[in-house]
């Protein structure tokens, strides 16, 4: 009884950092659209390099510091710190031409491009459940983009921010995906203090190679912004840490669909942005798509842990 407890009590702890930490996320994206036009290289400095200093405060505290960049792999971080970088870059431009919730929406093709890529580059196994929950979670993001694609056959369509918006925000979610693979290839040898550290360091030096491509002077209340944007951004991956610690990763990750919510009561209060219909109709088929693929893996999860206890030694 006291061990059911205790579990509950962890899975609800699990919970509550997931929220917390969509939260914090979501107010990274704030700062950063709040901070106005700034150029997407001089944003993934900000975001990288001061996300360095609560991570390094809490790896302190922890004691973990010293082994922390301790790594046989450094090809691999630099190479996930390549394709991170560009996916972050792609998805500030696309913030800071997007309203708020459409933005954080479109991000959520990133999970189905998963599935999609898992079977294309790692030769995974993928059944015809997953693969129908990713077609109509691409529709969704279809429904999403459709406003903005459909000016692609005007006139001036090619000059509208938000059409450069949606395709920076959908090349991000693709790039993003691969980031993804690559980090999973990591999780198995290296420890995530580790790779979070040689992300944001690479990630750091890489945007300062976009300096000759017209950073701007920032006011002080831009530099401000995207300060704690920065400092955010590493508070919200150890709170995401913690929380897949203390539960289960298919119980903990549907609620990433909380900045859905978030994304709409922030973009009207403090940007104004009205979430269209589309953006709803769409999230909500894109969301019911991914917690759908989570809800499959936990299941394909459970009967292969079955079968290996069912299946006597061998010898």
């Amino acid at each position: 009884m006291t061990v059911d407890h205790a579990a509950g009590h962890d899975t609800l702890r699990g919970i509550t950092l997931k929220i917390v930490s969509v939260a914090v996320f979501v107010g990274m994206q704030t700062c950063i659209k709040a901070a106005g036009d700034v150029p997407a290289g001089q944003i993934v400095f900000f975001r990288s390099f001061f996300a360095i200093f609560p991570i390094v405060a809490f790896l302190a505290f922890k004691g973990e510091l010293a082994t922390a960049f301790t790594t046989k792999r450094p090809f691999n971080h630099v190479a996930r710190g390549i394709v991170g970088v560009g996916a972050m870059g792609l998805g500030f431009f696309a913030l800071t031409r997007l309203p708020l919730p459409e933005a954080i929406t479109l991000n959520y093709a990133q999970p189905l491009l998963v599935v999609v890529f898992s079977s294309v580059f790692l030769g995974e196994t993928i059944r015809v459940y997953r693969w129908s929950a990713v077609a109509v979670g691409l529709v969704g993001v279809l429904v999403i983009s459709w406003p903005e694609l459909t000016l692609l056959n005007s006139d001036e369509g090619l000059d509208d921010q938000e059409v450069l918006g949606v395709m920076a925000a959908l090349i991000a979610a693709a790039i993003s995906a691969v980031a993804m693979l690559l980090v999973r290839n990591l999780v198995q040898t290296e420890k995530t203090a580790t790779i979070v550290l040689w992300f944001s360091s690479t990630a750091s030096v890489l945007s300062l190679f976009t300096l000759p491509f017209g950073w701007q002077a920032l006011t002080p209340m831009q530099a401000a912004l995207l300060v704690v944007a920065g400092f955010c951004g590493g508070l919200g991956q150890i709170l995401m840490t913690a929380a897949y610690r203390h539960a289960e990763a298919s119980v903990v990750a549907p609620f990433e669909y909380t900045s859905m919510i978030l994304g709409v009561v922030v973009g009207y209060f403090v940007f104004g942005d009205v979430t269209s219909l589309n953006t709803l109709v769409g999230g909500l088929i894109v969301v019911a798509a991914g917690i759908f693929i989570i809800w499959r893996e936990r299941r394909l999860g459970l009967e292969r842990t079955r079968s290996r206890k069912a299946t006597p030694p061998q010898g």
